[in-house]
Order: structure tokens, then C-alpha cells, then sequence
């Protein structure tokens, strides 16, 4: 790995640069360096935005996802994951899908309201929502603002199933709702394992919790009652592929009761914020690492195919898979998650929490 300590590599952060914001006319570009007295990027504090949205529960209608709903309490993330698919998201909001999405982020105050407002439809029928299908619901800021907390206290009141999953062993702050809801098979929670190498997390996923706090987080929510599995996700060829088998068998061990995976894809500005820090970060294996990803995704990083461009195709995503196959196997066995029950929602609820 190259030396990241070099004046002008952004420590604590993934993206290293600011990508041009696809909805906007006016941009920043550095033609005439030698004509600034300072540079064009610095090193970003963490900016917090308020929004105040009419709606909070969103229908997701892929068939690489079925049919499902989601919910994200914050837009961007701290954590500053440099694959994160959701980077494209933050250009809609008027910031670039690099250093603006880790470093400036949109909070939902107002989210359990909102939630407990669709709850309360009497049209509703429940089926799970998943908290934070967009970026991480555990993260940083989620210490200061207890938005996922009060979201939780909402799925609780009214018995709602649903399904979490993050990187951060904060979940384990709301233990007590957490077993709450498993109690009646209301929640499953996953926990993304990208890499058991620090090295290579440090850099790839910067402001998240190391690979043991996660292994314990697992081990805990697992004692505790609470359905645990882990998604080693995304599978990055020449980075983190060799270590399926070890990741899998660590996780059953801690108590994981299922695994999932998806390989990465670099769609939108995510394939120059990635290129970019690949060469910064392992210049002697860039050629190697991106023709794979190419190999997977038809020849491109960019890939919008249903059914393709989470699991990838060609001889290596198939090498991969089988990898995969067969560590779940010889690791996971019989286990599985339980069945979540529909029939505990209380239509109405109880006493308004708010």
C-alpha cells in the first residue's frame, strides 16, 4: 500500500477529491495551478443540515431487491466508505458525491413522525421496512441526534417489523428495544463486514468501526436474542475477495446467523472517486484491481443491469460466488434467520409517543 501520510491525502476521509455535481452548470477546476496562494481542496470539517422532509418511508421497486420498503434518517455518511453506492445520491442535494458526501450531512429530525404518520395509515398492511438502505443509520452523528433510537421506539410501539444494518457498534446502545422486538420476531440486524484487515479498512472505510468491534457487535446482538447476520459486502477482485472464507468463518463463530454478499459496482461519480483513490492507495495493483471490476460488470465499472450488476458476471464473479457458496456453507450450515412476523402490528398503537 502507498504511503497516504503525503501533504495532500485527507486523513479520516475516503474520497480524496470533489467530483463534478451532474445537476449544476458551475463547477471548480484547477486550470492555472501556479495562479493560487492556496489549494483548491482542504481538508473538510463535518457539516450538519437540517431538512424537514413530508414523507420518510420510500418503496423500493428493484428486482435485484423485490418488492420492499426503506427509510433513511440521514442523508450521507461519516463513515466515509469509498465504494458506497449511495454517493450519487448527495448530487441531488446540491453537493458532489466525493469529500461533500462524508463531510456534509442532511439530518432528519423529524423522521419518527414521520414514520409513526405512515404507520398510523389504515391502509397500511405491514410487511418490513429496512432503516437505512441508503447510508448507515448507526453513524457518527446518530450519538448526538438518537433519531434511529426514536425510530426504533416508533417500530416498538406499534409491533412493526424491520430489518437494520450497519457498521457501527453503536447499534448496541439500543440493546433494549433491539431485544425487545426479537422477542417477537420483529427485527433482523445485519452488520457489514467489508475486511478483517485494518491496513486496508483504515483507508477504505476510515470513520467506521474496526473489523473486531464489528465481530463483537455480532457476538452481543447474538446473546443478547437479537437475529444477527452479516453482509461481506462488496467484494472488491485484488482487494478483499481472498478473504471471503476467513470473514464468513469469523462471523458464524460470533454468532451470525446468515451472510450475504454483493460485489462492487462504481456507477455514476463513484467510478472517478474510487479510480482516484485506488491509484493513491495501491498504484502497483490499479490495472489489476480495475480490469476485474470491469471483467464483472461487462467491460465497464458502470453497470445498471438488473441482475447483474450486484452479483456480477463473467469467470472471476463466478469464482467469487462459488467462493462464496461454498464458505456459507461449510461455515453457516443449517443456520438461518428467523421468520419475521407480520401478525404483532397494533393498528393505532398504543399512547402517542410524541
Amino acid at each position: 500500500m502507498e504511503n497516504t501520510e503525503d501533504e495532500g491525502y485527507f486523513k479520516g476521509r475516503g474520497a480524496q477529491i470533489k467530483t463534478e455535481n451532474r445537476f449544476l452548470k458551475a463547477k471548480y477546476v484547477a486550470e492555472h495551478v501556479e495562479g493560487l496562494d492556496e489549494p483548491l481542496l482542504s481538508a473538510p470539517t463535518t457539516q450538519v443540515f437540517h431538512e424537514s422532509p413530508k414523507n420518510i418511508v420510500n418503496k423500493v421497486t428493484s428486482p435485484d431487491l423485490g418488492m420492499m420498503y426503506s427509510m433513511n434518517p440521514y442523508q450521507g455518511c461519516e463513515h466515509g466508505c469509498i465504494y458506497c453506492y449511495a454517493r450519487n445520491t448527495h448530487e441531488y442535494w446540491g453537493f458532489s458525491a466525493g469529500l461533500d458526501f462524508e463531510s456534509k450531512i442532511i439530518v432528519k429530525k423529524n423522521a419518527p413522525q414521520l414514520l409513526e404518520k405512515f404507520l398510523m395509515n389504515p391502509n397500511w398492511d405491514p410487511v418490513p421496512i429496512s432503516v437505512s438502505g441508503n447510508t448507515d443509520c448507526y453513524q457518527p452523528l446518530e450519538r448526538q441526534f438518537e433519531i434511529t433510537r426514536n425510530i426504533l421506539k416508533v417500530f416498538a410501539k406499534y409491533r412493526h417489523p424491520l430489518g437494520m444494518i450497519t457498521k457501527n457498534g453503536l447499534v448496541l446502545r439500543d440493546l433494549d428495544l433491539l431485544k425487545d422486538l426479537a422477542q417477537d420476531n420483529l427485527v433482523h440486524v445485519y452488520i457489514s463486514i467489508t475486511t478483517l484487515d485494518e491496513e486496508l479498512r483504515r483507508v477504505m472505510e476510515p470513520r467506521t468501526a474496526s473489523a473486531i468491534k464489528r465481530l463483537k457487535t455480532v457476538e452481543a446482538l447474538a446473546k443478547a436474542g437479537v437475529p444477527v447476520g452479516i453482509m461481506n459486502a462488496p467484494i472488491i477482485p485484488g482487494l478483499n475477495h481472498h478473504e471471503i472464507p476467513q470473514v464468513l468463518k469469523e462471523a458464524s463463530n460470533h454468532g451470525a446467523l446468515a451472510a450475504g454478499m454483493t460485489v462492487v459496482r462504481l456507477n455514476g461519480a463513484i467510478g472517478k472517486i474510487f479510480e482516484d483513490w485506488l491509484r493513491k492507495n495501491f498504484p502497483d495493483r490499479f490495472d489489476k484491481v480495475w480490469n476485474q471490476i470491469c471483467s464483472m460488470h461487462g467491460g465497464t465499472v458502470n453497470d445498471s443491469q438488473f441482475g447483474r450488476r450486484m452479483g456480477g458476471e463473467g469467470n472471476f464473479a463466478e469464482t467469487i460466488h462459488q467462493l462464496f457458496t461454498v464458505s456459507r456453507k461449510k461455515y453457516f450450515g443449517d443456520k438461518k434467520m428467523p421468520a419475521i412476523d407480520l401478525t404483532k402490528f397494533r393498528r393505532g398503537g398504543n399512547l402517542s409517543l410524541f
